[in-house]
């Protein structure tokens, strides 16, 4: 910080003793201080040291990297960002979406900053890397990046274990498909994909040893196109149930209503799209997290918080929830789905329990084994019963 120092004549004898002497003694004489540089005030504490991630803000910002209305990811974290902005009526919620996951993700998150925000999420697995470049450049700043394995000084991921509701809607899709043949429409071959897909299987396994699950890679988050070729190729190929791994889930449930196969969803309740086979699905509930996170970032508290580091959300805390059940849905289907929800939230039922193996047949958890979360972030394989390859 440069200060610009206006001092008496008669004051130099004394000042002139240290250099330090001088700028700590006469900054202020005769009442002529001169300003601090712009932004400065922000970036240091009392003590002359850098603030707390996250505070002295006057706004929030939020990237998705998709749109708000996709029926699907970018959706739920926009409902997130719209509880932020009722329960702090005094910051201001910036909102960008369609940014992609390269250099553009640090060049809106650096305009954010400009325009005053303290508290960064960049909701999309993509927005990591650009994430941790802005966040060495900006220390005052928090960023909460959504679903990352990476984190940094000023910089936390959080996450859910979406995958105990997609293991209870496998349990659903098992009991209610007549034919066994179960189809998974996902993006790109990261952990979190692969997770939710064995636990899909494994939740239709518990209930009809001999069902399987296709899988179809489309390489993208949300392609429209790409996602109806995918879905009516598994239609054809005789699956009678259809669930997915994209951001946007509007088209693949569509196309399986239109097509008189049932569906299960992702991200949210889109049980409108689809009022004949809509069994059930996985959603977030992100408002109260949200919400919670900018409360201690805005208090000074992100370090040694628990968003400092790798924060994950079970079932039973709500931030993962099982989505209503379709009309079509049977009672007794139904109360099997909430016995073992109930068994997921109690700590009874552990759908990755050992042993489970892979596609090969070679056991991944041994027998008595529970995998830690950490080791489960890092699946890099498909469980026994899924058709199909993963990309290299």
């Amino acid at each position: 910080m440069k200060r610009r120092v206006w001092i008496k004549a008669n004051q130099w004898i004394a000042c002139a003793l240290t250099i330090a002497v001088l700028m700590a003694g006469c900054s202020q004489p005769g009442g002529g201080g001169g300003a601090s540089a712009p932004g400065a005030a922000d970036t240091e504490s009392a003590s002359g040291g850098t603030a707390a991630p996250g505070t002295g803000g006057t706004a929030v910002g939020f990237i998705f990297v998709g749109t708000k209305d996709d029926h699907g990811y970018n959706q739920a974290a926009y409902i997130g960002s719209e509880a932020v902005e009722k329960a702090y009526p005094d910051l201001k919620v910036l909102r960008a979406e369609n940014v992609p996951e390269t250099a553009e993700a640090e060049r809106v998150m650096e305009q954010m900053i400009r325009d005053g925000a303290k508290i960064i999420f960049p909701t999309s697995y993509g927005h990591l890397d650009p994430a941790l470049n802005v966040a060495k450049r900006h220390p005052d700043v928090a960023f909460f990046h959504q679903g990352g394995l990476k984190t940094a000084e000023n910089l936390g991921t959080y996450f859910g274990t979406i995958w105990e509701p997609i293991y209870l809607a496998g349990v659903a899709a098992g009991k209610m498909s007549k034919t066994g043949k179960l189809g998974y429409v996902v993006s790109v071959p990261i952990p979190q994909v692969l997770l939710n897909v064995n636990a899909f299987q494994l939740g239709a396994r518990s209930v009809n040893p001999n069902a399987t699950t296709s899988v179809v890679f489309t390489g993208s988050w949300c392609d429209p196109g790409q996602q109806a070729n995918a879905a009516n190729s598994l239609i054809d190929a005789g699956v009678d149930v259809i669930t997915q791994h994209q951001d946007c889930t509007k088209t693949i449930i569509e196309t399986a209503e239109r097509r008189g196969v049932m569906s299960v969803g992702y991200h949210t309740d889109a049980s409108e799209l689809a009022p004949n086979g809509w069994l059930t699905g996985s959603s977030w509930n992100w408002s109260d997290l949200f919400v919670d996170m900018v409360k201690v970032a805005v208090n000074g508290e992100f370090k040694g918080s628990k968003y400092d580091g790798k924060y994950r959300g079970m079932l039973k805390d709500d931030i993962v929830q099982l989505a209503n059940f379709g009309a079509n849905v049977p009672d007794d289907v139904k109360a099997l789905v909430e016995e073992k929800k109930a068994a997921l939230i109690d700590g009874t039922l552990h759908p990755f329990a050992g042993p489970v193996k892979d596609q090969t047949g070679n056991v991944r958890i041994a027998e008595g084994e529970l995998p830690t979360l950490n080791e489960l972030e890092a699946t890099d394989y498909l469980v026994e019963g899924v058709i199909g390859n993963i990309p290299k």
